[in-house]
């Protein structure tokens, strides 16, 4: 193996497909994915690739200072993807706490057992950090997130996300660790845990419940395809400049009243039901606390310097994540009866 690279919340969403994405096209690498498994860290997502002679699976917490320590100890790693990551701002709103503890504590942590068991011996290491461009703040009806613009966090999950950000420049700046940053847009497409927008909506449409829209539906997001986002984060991970930030959007804005009235017309036509039908159970709730609202991400430094563009446009996005919901029927189910938690335990455990 010429490089042992540690993935963290690998069995979550995007970290899902960037294992399997590194797993496959780099055999010669050491893949090791460290997940706490909470409840939204679901091996289903990697059973496909989880018996290849490159991958092993580490259960533990990215808080756990000694249990980092034996990790590095025992695998070498030249380089981390740090994914893992309290991200849903609903349960940041009711529950801050965690994501100070995760977001904030966990990167830390991470960054001073890379520091430790690097000794300031850097030559080929890098620590890669994932974040979001909610950091950003929020928009008004014109304008672009660049790497420039000033943190602005308006919720305690983008506020730990910010956090992180600077902790991790200050250890770049203070004990010159190679690291990069990137803050994406927001994602979808397949294996997203179902308390998201799109798979929730797509769950509800095909059983006939209320589709949740906040306020008025006027939010406005950039979508960027899942498997565009590793590919990026591949992309970065191996050519990026040290101490620099990337943007990664999709160059999708949809207002989420927009987004999901293109939802209900894919399954409309998937599920061979009446147009206009599913858009009937479209219910508008009342608005979150602090709801942002528009996020727009100008990837063009990205796209200029390391020369990557997003492959699809969000039309033909959906269709492929409505067509992989579909056809996981099982995989949704397991998730919203917590079946899914037992995957560790048969797969796992008795190994």
């Amino acid at each position: 193996m010429t490089q042992s690279i540690l993935i963290t919340g690998g069995a979550g969403f995007i970290g899902s497909h960037v294992v399997r994405r590194f797993l496959k096209k780099y055999p010669e690498y050491q893949i090791v994915n460290l997940d706490k498994l909470t409840y939204a860290g679901n091996l289903e997502n990697l059973s496909d690739i989880d018996k290849m002679p490159n991958y092993t699976f580490e259960r533990g917490d990215i808080t756990d200072n000694v249990f980092l320590a034996g990790l590095f100890f025992k695998y070498n790693f030249s380089g981390i993807i740090h994914l893992a990551a309290e991200s849903h701002v609903d349960r940041s709103i009711s529950d801050p706490d965690a994501f100070i503890k995760t977001n904030i504590e966990g990167t830390v942590a991470l960054l001073n057992a890379a520091k430790k068991h690097w000794n300031n011996d850097y030559e080929g290491k890098r620590f890669y950090h994932i974040s979001t461009d909610e950091v950003y703040g929020s928009l008004g009806i014109e304008g672009l997130f660049t790497e420039e613009t000033s943190y602005d966090p308006k919720s305690p999950y983008s506020a730990s996300k910010a956090s992180s950000d600077h902790l991790v420049r200050a250890y770049g700046h203070t004990y010159g660790m190679p690291i990069v940053i990137s803050n994406c847009s927001n994602n979808y497409g397949g294996n997203q845990f179902p308390e998201k927008l799109i798979p929730l909506s797509i769950n509800n449409i095909k059983t006939n419940k209320p589709i949740p829209i906040y306020g008025k539906g006027e939010n406005v997001r950039d979508w960027l395809y899942v498997e565009d986002h590793a590919d990026a984060i591949d992309l970065i991970f191996h050519e990026g400049k040290n101490a620099e930030t990337y943007n990664i959007g999709g160059n999708n804005e949809w207002s989420n009243i927009e987004l999901i009235h293109k939802l209900c017309e894919v399954m409309d036509r998937k599920l061979n039901r009446p147009k206009g039908d599913s858009a009937k159970l479209i219910t508008f709730v009342k608005d979150r606390a602090g709801h942002d609202l528009r996020y727009a991400i100008d990837s063009s430094k990205l796209q200029r310097e390391l020369g990557w563009k997003p492959s699809l446009d969000f039309e033909k996005g959906i269709e492929l994540t409505v067509d992989w919901y579909l056809a996981n029927e099982a995989w949704m189910n397991r998730i919203i009866s917590g079946e899914y938690e037992k995957y560790y335990e048969t797969q796992y455990q008795k190994r």
